[in-house]
């Protein structure tokens, strides 16, 4: 039985679970792409019209209605837009993993209680759920940027390494959230709160920049705030990535991915007691 198991919190085991259970993981991730479509007419090419919708109500919106502007004496009327959508799309990823993962056990009950089963690969599954959609929105982000600009940054080759800090912390916090959901059902409201809140205290509808001095270096306590400076800065402005601040965030990354694996490798042999 799953419940009476010893299982390994070492930090390779992630790596090792991962590799072991690569194939499943493939399909179920797979499975819940196309799940999340099924039985509507176009299918899974909302994933693509979503993001276009959105990135099209942005650029009215923002630009038409408000006529906002980035940065200063910026004529560009699309600018706001894009480099809103980038900050839009790097929360989605944290926020998506959170909300997600308060109910990912109880969903899968079937999997606790009855089959020997690594439930430690689901948090895999809802990221790369997570990460097909960020792939397309990436892709209608840079459709449109080539649109309007004729151009495209080569700097976009440094983008996953600056995406990967931001995958290894949300999975830490999915392993972590995903264990509590079992014996806490009100997380999932608090993580929907949570979110929204992180929505507005990360720098998506305003530069990082415009903060006075001693906000700034609280804003930088946001782990959201230096992946979504970063992808701006490979995609939008050509500039190379800050290598010093991506190693002190990759290394945050794997301490909070470690934590969460190790708490949810513990308190897992009680799920099915719960449950």
């Amino acid at each position: 039985m799953n419940a009476s198991k010893q299982h390994s919190v070492a930090i390779t085991e992630i790596l090792i679970s991962f590799i072991r259970n690569r194939g499943l993981i493939y399909q179920m991730t797979k499975r819940e792409v196309i799940g999340r479509y099924r039985g509507s007419m176009l299918g899974i090419a909302w994933s693509f019209f979503n993001p276009l919708i959105m990135l099209a109500v942005y650029t009215v919106v923002f630009s038409v209605v408000f006529n906002a502007k980035w940065g200063v004496g910026s004529n560009s009327k699309t600018e706001f837009a894009l480099v809103l959508f980038i900050g839009m799309i790097v929360h989605s990823v944290l926020a998506e993993s959170m909300n997600n993962s308060p109910t990912l056990m109880l969903r899968n009950v079937s999997y606790i209680k009855k089959v020997v089963f690594p439930l430690e690969v689901l948090p895999w599954v809802v990221m790369g759920s997570i990460l097909f959609h960020t792939f397309i929105s990436l892709v209608v982000w840079g459709l449109f940027y080539v649109v309007v600009n004729q151009t495209v940054q080569w700097t976009i080759v440094f983008l996953p390494l600056v995406f990967i800090p931001l995958i290894l912390f949300s999975l830490g916090v999915s392993w972590m959230i995903a264990s509590l959901g079992v014996y806490i059902r009100d997380i999932g409201q608090m993580t929907s709160v949570l979110t929204t809140i992180l929505l507005f205290l990360s720098p998506i509808f305003y530069p990082a920049s415009r903060l006075p001095e001693p906000y700034q270096t609280i804003i930088y306590l946001n782990p959201l705030t230096f992946v979504i400076e970063q992808s701006r800065d490979v995609l939008m402005w050509g500039h190379m990535p800050n290598w010093s601040g991506l190693i002190i965030a990759f290394s945050v990354s794997v301490i909070t991915m470690w934590l969460g694996f190790i708490w949810f490798q513990k308190t897992r042999k009680g799920f099915a007691d719960v449950v």
